[in-house]
């Protein structure tokens, strides 16, 4: 299998992995879970579950057991990105190397 083909297969598994994790039933919080589910499931690159599993598989054949921790790094890491740009957490005028006015 080549690069490209075994990169695609870890997203799969890591999108589908995400995709079991995200409560879906009906609940007071589903403004907040459709939310989460919108900004978890895009079109990220998941590089750092990507990196566990294929870290993992270098040293077990049976890297299916890092799958919930390569899912909870893609989770806190999606939480980290949310959470830099509220404004309450840091409101300043400069992200991402641009200038906004306040």
């Amino acid at each position: 299998m080549d690069f490209k083909e075994e990169l695609k297969q870890y997203v799969d598994i890591v999108n589908t992995e995400l995709e079991r994790h995200i409560r879906k039933n009906e609940c007071p919080e589903k403004l907040l879970n459709s939310s989460v589910e919108y900004s978890l499931i895009s079109s990220a690159k998941r590089l750092r579950p990507i990196l566990m599993i294929s870290v993992y598989k270098l040293f077990k054949e049976d890297y299916e057991i890092v799958f919930p921790f390569a899912v909870a790094m893609e989770m806190i890491h999606n939480f980290s990105l949310i959470h830099d740009d509220l404004p309450a957490i840091d409101n300043d005028n400069l992200r991402h190397r641009k200038t906004y006015k306040s």
